[in-house]
């Protein structure tokens, strides 16, 4: 693999894994609030590179990347609930191992894609990581379940924004840009009221938290499409999912969430199914 390739790949990987940890660690705070501030504080801060791409899209595309909005926003909030309920040893794994899972169904069932033995087996490991971490019923259920609900959403906009780049020719950072400004645009409304007291005290307590994930959100995704350039998807896509043992052990050493060595062997398993789905 290209050195670059690989470099670009593991800081995506950290990068993702992350912000997810910030949200974690803001989990406590109104996540309307906290979502409306790293979305804000994103459109300000990638505002001089999404000039300089000048890649912007023409006005036929906006109804799409509304549709994409929408799916991202149901991600974004369905995780922070997510976490607000679950660890993120739990939360992450599930969400990430689902997402591509339903994904590739999704692209079986209505875009004409076969599977391969191999792409089934990594669905079937997919369901029994889950399984793991689940503690057969016993452990985080509901930080599992919103994982699950979480990782429909993951598959929902995979598929969606891969048509947006592909069919519609979409640039991925107008894709990024514009989506980060319309997810504060659609939240704003919801900001007001009772809440708008909330703005201030959110951001006291968390704008570290904020302004890392602002920056990182965008960056996880874009060092991706980077590597992508330079090495194949079929090895680029497996190791940007490294980031599920990153978050698990972030949630373990960072987060002092218990029964690591049980979620890194469940999350390691989901890991085998991903890579297994990514290159069959």
């Amino acid at each position: 693999m290209n050195p670059l390739a690989l470099a670009l790949v593991l800081v995506a990987a950290f990068s993702h894994a992350g912000w997810n940890l910030l949200s974690k660690q803001a989990a406590k705070a109104d996540g309307v609030v906290f979502l409306w501030l790293v979305a804000a504080a994103s459109t300000v801060l990638w505002t001089p590179a999404a000039l300089v791409s000048g890649a912007m899209p023409s006005w036929r595309a906006v109804p799409l990347i509304c549709v994409s909005t929408s799916l991202h926003l149901a991600y974004f909030v369905l995780l922070q609930r997510g976490y607000r309920h679950g660890d993120l040893s739990v939360v992450y794994p599930v969400a990430r191992g689902t997402g591509p899972m339903l994904a590739s169904a999704v692209a079986v069932l209505f875009l004409g894609e076969q599977p391969t033995h191999l792409g089934v087996a990594g669905i079937l490991l997919v369901g029994v990581g889950v399984f793991l971490l689940s503690g057969g019923g016993a452990g985080d259920v509901k930080g599992l379940l919103f994982g699950l609900v979480t990782g429909l959403f993951i598959a929902g906009y995979t598929v969606w924004d891969a048509q947006m780049v592909k069919e519609f020719a979409v640039a991925p950072m107008a894709l990024i840009y514009l989506g980060e400004m319309f997810r504060m645009l659609a939240i704003t409304p919801f900001v007001g009221g009772g809440r708008r007291r909330l703005v201030a005290e959110v951001w006291r307590e968390h704008w570290p938290r904020v302004l890392g994930a602002a920056v990182l959100v965008p960056l996880s995704y874009l060092l991706a499409l980077f590597a992508f350039r330079l090495a194949p998807v079929s090895v680029v896509a497996p190791m940007r999912e490294v980031s599920v043992l990153i978050a698990v052990v972030m949630g373990g050493r960072l987060l002092a969430e218990g029964d690591l060595r049980r979620r890194l062997l469940a999350a390691g398993v989901i890991l085998g199914g991903m890579v297994a789905i990514a290159i069959s």
